[in-house]
């Protein structure tokens, strides 16, 4: 059985016509009556009733109708997902990110790749630095988004994006009403910090800015993602330095300030595995950078 023979059967079985059949397939139709005879002859089943006046189908060829359809549906399905998987259009993209990258467009941009690339499977695994050198390598996430760290010879980085830390103030904090906030005023005040353990990288270029300050930071009390970070601080329990990107959640009870000497950069890197390439993951790098 070959979907040819599929194709002309479900054309002469809707248009109960060999004529029409014959001027919608772009062929004659002596070649299209002796095609379904050949047809009918390999199934060993008559599949219509012909008569002078009309076709009719039998209630094989009812049978046959319906499976035809689903047939030549899945069918074009699969060339569909094929071509578009030449051009990096289908199959399955897992993504790591820290957590921060939800403020940087990240689900906006999965929403929006997925609804115009439907046969792509979007997987998000939050997953800190070291975790996502660790999944490069053995192959369990396909593209990173990460802070700066020591990577191994097999993860490629690139520098995604470069912003300012500001200052997170509750919103009743006495500088909250401040355009720019000099970090040596809140030398007293208890900082909100992630364990080192989390960022070792951030976490000492953050202690390292206050002391350039003038100042040993009071780290009171410790949460391993940004959000949590701002969420202790609405509730007051501190003070924190976080990305820019934060300040687009809109906290009412939080107030994001510049500071007046610019500390060291939040970067993201971009991580993928050297030596290996995705076009799922390059198409869907041009939707986040949109994003």
């Amino acid at each position: 059985m070959e979907l040819k023979q599929l194709r002309y059967f479900v054309a002469v079985a809707e248009e109960l016509h060999f004529g029409r059949a014959a001027r919608r397939l772009f062929i004659s139709q002596p070649a299209l009556s002796f095609d379904i005879r050949r047809f009918e002859e390999q199934l060993g089943v008559k599949l219509l009733e012909r008569s002078n006046k009309a076709v009719a189908l039998t209630n094989a060829g009812h049978v046959l109708l319906g499976e035809a359809r689903r047939l030549l549906q899945q069918a074009d399905e699969v060339e569909r997902v094929t071509t578009r998987s030449a051009h990096g259009l289908a199959g399955r993209l897992r993504i790591g990110f820290v957590n921060s990258m939800l403020y940087r467009g990240l689900p906006e941009a999965v929403q929006r790749f997925e609804a115009d690339h439907p046969s792509v499977e979007i997987v998000l695994k939050e997953m800190n630095t070291a975790e996502q050198a660790r999944a490069l390598q053995q192959l369990h996430i396909d593209l990173g988004f990460a802070h700066w760290g020591h990577f191994p010879a097999e993860v490629e980085t690139h520098v995604w994006s470069s912003e300012a830390f500001l200052c997170c103030l509750p919103v009743e904090h006495r500088l909250a009403k401040r355009r720019r906030i000099d970090l040596s005023q809140l030398s007293r005040d208890p900082f909100i910090l992630f364990p080192r353990a989390v960022s070792p990288h951030y976490h000492d270029q953050i202690i390292a800015t206050c002391v350039d300050a003038g100042f040993s930071p009071k780290i009171r009390h410790e949460a391993r993602l940004w959000q949590t970070v701002v969420t202790m601080v609405e509730f007051g329990m501190g003070v924190a330095l976080v990305p820019r990107a934060l300040a687009s959640a809109q906290s009412q009870q939080a107030v994001f300030r510049p500071l007046t000497r610019n500390p060291f950069p939040s970067q993201i890197l971009r991580l993928t595995r050297a030596e290996s390439h995705s076009d799922v993951a390059e198409s869907f790098v041009t939707f986040l950078r949109e994003a």
